[in-house]
């Protein structure tokens, strides 16, 4: 599946579960008054609300590269993650403030009701199938926006745990544990929303990829028979895609449509990689005295560096 298809379908498919898990929580409240379920409800409207953000922000992003874009639009997908997490912030911050103070003055409304405990249940287990879904997508297309999503249904999950517990104790005799719940809920929803923050803002400042990524950068610029070495190998975080740059290190009696052949088998090779967009190599021919040491790269490729006089 193309990846543009992909990413819209999830979109799309998550914008219609939390639709309906809005109005099924919130018809719940209605009639038990549970202030866990009403947390859960609220939590799913703000779910909603940021899903059509998210239909928007991948159709801008799946859009071909234009002129005024050469590279595509996939680099708007962190700035749609972190619009994401200002909506679950909201959404925790209201709901810790509506058990709080429910907590404080101790007006609490206990329900009996099994529909809660029906719609909870139910609840837990369309997120577990939607987190699943969009890790799933996420992973296979490298997209920001999704993994955030996959990472917000998965704590989901755990909220709508803790509002069952909720529930359930509530009737069982102990009504505190409905806003306790609540409570639980809403900090639950703020560390999701640090979650995604943080992982988004290595796609805006440029952070450097997974090491095993950079290692297996550096394994297939080596890996060309011409190689004799590698080193300044740089590769950053360009939106969701990463950028490479390096210098190889080759004899200086090729000639410059070897060279040329090299340096492009060389580029293939490592933007074959998924995660990858741009490659940018500079090859260093031995008699230029530019070949050097480079103790990043050994790390990486488990090479011990030559002893002073070793040939």
């Amino acid at each position: 599946m193309a990846r543009s298809s992909a990413l819209r379908r999830v979109a799309v498919v998550v914008l219609g579960v939390n639709l309906l898990l809005a109005l099924a929580k919130g018809a719940t409240w209605y009639v038990t008054g549970s202030l866990a379920v009403g947390s859960e409800a609220v939590n799913s409207l703000a779910d909603s609300v940021y899903s059509v953000v998210i239909l928007a922000g991948i159709y801008l992003t799946t859009q071909p590269p234009d002129f005024e874009h050469p590279h595509g639009h996939e680099r708007i997908e962190p700035f749609v993650g972190l619009f994401i997490a200002l909506g679950i912030f909201a959404a925790g911050a209201a709901v810790i403030w509506q058990s709080g103070t429910a907590l404080l003055t101790g007006n609490v409304t206990v329900t009996r009701n099994p529909i809660a405990i029906g719609v909870l249940a139910g609840a837990a287990a369309a997120k577990y199938v939607l987190y699943r879904f969009c890790l799933k997508i996420g992973r296979e297309h490298h997209s920001p926006a999704v993994i955030a999503t996959a990472k917000d249904n998965r704590l989901d999950i755990l909220t709508a745990g803790a509002a069952l517990v909720g529930v359930a104790g509530a009737a069982a005799g102990f009504p505190l544990l409905d806003p306790l719940a609540a409570t639980l809920v809403g900090i639950g929803i703020l560390a999701t929303g640090v979650d995604v923050v943080r992982d988004n803002l290595d796609y805006l400042v440029g952070a450097a990829p997974p090491e095993d990524l950079r290692a297996e950068i550096v394994r297939r610029a080596l890996a060309h028979p011409e190689v004799e070495g590698a080193h300044d190998v740089i590769a950053h975080y360009v939106g969701p895609e990463i950028d490479v740059s390096l210098h190889i290190e080759v004899e200086g009696d090729r000639t410059l449509l070897e060279a040329h052949d090299i340096e492009t088998a060389i580029i293939e090779s490592i933007r074959a990689l998924p995660e990858v967009d741009d490659v940018f190599v500079h090859v260093d021919p031995k008699e230029l005295g530019e070949w050097k040491e480079d103790a990043e790269i050994d790390r990486l490729v488990g090479r011990k560096p030559e002893a002073d006089g070793d040939s």
